[in-house]
């Protein structure tokens, strides 16, 4: 009786958090507090947390410390990149991207594979938290397409590439909390979507086009389908396993989607779907793409230079800002190779080249911060949560309870849980903070391989972005479908569903042959 009152004490505030979210709406913020003053009475009394020479107020505070040093980590990731997005929206760059877009091709299958496939992709990588969704919903409208459907294949397309989001921050959030390498992580759990992303790629080709219009011309011109796979996968995995979680999506979409335009010049598809293929070649046209790129050209650079230049490596990663509280409680960061403090220095660079004075860039970051602030209360109460489970056991005791349940055939249902966390918290960040210790410790009980299960996490968090009501309702808004959300969850679910069961089959098979 007594294990069994644990397991539903250690169930409990998860379950609450997602009754607030799920069922009356709350944002993750509130839900997270109210979750972290039910987790604190059942660790004190039903776990035994603070009991002996430290304390509960010490214990309490080492876990507060935690939760606020990667808050602060994970943070100094997303205020740059808003920073970046802040400055390229104040110099019209977005507008110049679809114009070269519309040079490319007016084919919908195209357009929607160059702007839910690619530039989703790119802003992802970039920005993340919802940028894609904000940005490329609108310019598919702009470019014609009905927007329940622009909305539907931008999630769907995007969700790739969330694992390595904004800069990497899912998988730096989980090398936090596991310390694996963030090369290896990063390697493993791109593999999972290089295997399957032909699913989402498939969806979004296939949902760009009413199946009215789907005539024999169309039906027979598959080739761009593993053209636009393979043009972002082989950079994609390239960067994830030999440079790290930072550049994957990012500029696996830049160089893809480069390499698909260049396809698409060369082809020359002809009518009925005409065909103009004439990709900015003149020199003024590129001009201004490059300037709408420049900070993230800046940041490539940045970050190819202090990865792969040994003793520039080495000298980025020999300062550290480290603490400890007695033998239980620490944190750490590395200021100089953070990813965080490239973005920064890219925002300011890339400013300066782009004429801005002080007071732009001082703009900038203002309106960055104000989008900024939303994020902290659900981040930190989600860590605080996360890291009192740990040090109260109450994630041990999740875990033995699905160990029980589920036996060998958890990785089947591994990334499940990632997109729940992501269904629930509306960012895979929080979804890998919340569920990665979980995840953890039912690999222990089971004798599961520990990577793959975390990389499972990672990538079933990337898939919930897709089905997360909040993206969907922010995505919405862009194009002025309130009230019709239900229109696209229907649409996304199905795909999200399918690609979700298929991750879980590929970890099955990766843990079995191991």
């Amino acid at each position: 009786m007594g294990s069994d009152w644990h397991a539903i004490s250690a169930v409990m505030p998860i379950a609450v958090i997602l009754v607030l979210m799920i069922l009356r709406g709350w944002p993750a913020s509130q839900a997270a507090l109210v979750g972290l003053a039910i987790a604190l009475p059942l660790a004190i009394f039903v776990f035994g947390f603070g009991v002996g020479e430290e304390g509960i107020a010490m214990r309490f505070t080492g876990v507060v410390l935690e939760a606020g040093t990667t808050t602060a980590t994970i943070l100094w990731i997303i205020f740059p990149a808003l920073c970046i997005f802040e400055l390229l929206r104040r110099h019209d760059a977005f507008d110049t991207i679809k114009q070269a877009l519309g040079r490319i091709t007016d084919d919908p299958r195209l357009l929607a594979l160059l702007v839910a496939w690619f530039f989703a992709l790119f802003l992802e990588g970039a920005a993340g938290f919802g940028t894609p969704v904000a940005l490329a919903a609108p310019l598919l409208v702009s470019l014609g397409f009905p927007p329940v459907r622009a909305v539907t294949i931008v999630l769907i397309g995007h969700a790739t590439g969330v694992s390595f989001g904004a800069i990497g921050t899912p998988v730096f959030a989980q090398v936090s909390i596991t310390n694996l390498p963030p090369l290896v992580l990063a390697a493993q759990t791109a593999l999972l979507h290089v295997v399957l992303c032909i699913v989402l790629v498939g969806a979004v080709y296939w949902l760009a086009v009413p199946g009215g219009r789907r005539n024999g011309a169309l039906r027979a011109r598959v080739w761009p389908l593993p053209a636009a796979v393979l043009c972002f996968i082989v950079p994609f995995y390239g960067l994830a396993a030999f440079v790290g979680p930072e550049l994957p999506t990012l500029l696996g979409a830049l160089i893809g989607g480069v390499l698909f335009s260049g396809l698409l010049a060369l082809v020359r598809l002809s009518h009925p779907i005409a065909e103009k293929a004439t990709v900015v070649v003149e020199g003024h046209g590129w001009l201004e793409l490059s300037r709408s790129l420049l900070p993230y050209g800046i940041l490539i650079l940045l970050i190819l230079f202090t990865r792969l230049v040994e003793p520039v490596r080495v000298l980025a990663g020999s300062v550290v800002w480290s603490w400890h509280l007695g033998d239980q409680f620490s944190g750490q960061v590395l200021p100089l190779s953070h990813p965080g403090t490239l973005l920064f220095l890219s925002f300011v660079v890339g400013g300066i080249v782009l004429g801005e004075r002080g007071n732009g860039l001082v703009r900038c970051a203002s309106l960055a911060l104000r989008r900024l602030m939303s994020v902290v209360l659900a981040l930190l109460g989600m860590l605080a949560l996360a890291r009192l489970m740990v040090h109260a056991g109450m994630v041990d005791a999740l875990a033995m309870l699905v160990a029980e349940a589920a036996g060998p055939s958890w990785p089947v249902f591994a990334p499940m849980i990632g997109v729940l966390g992501t269904f629930v918290t509306g960012s895979a960040t929080a979804s890998n903070i919340l569920f990665t210790d979980f995840q953890a410790e039912t690999a222990g009980i089971l004798g599961l391989p520990l990577l793959m299960m975390v990389a499972a996490q990672c990538f079933g968090a990337a898939i919930g972005n897709m089905v997360c009501p909040h993206n969907v309702i922010a995505g919405a808004a862009t194009v002025g479908l309130e009230g019709k959300e239900g229109d696209v969850l229907r649409r996304t679910t199905l795909v999200g569903v399918v690609y979700g069961l298929a991750g879980g089959g590929l970890v099955w098979l990766l843990v079995a042959g191991l």
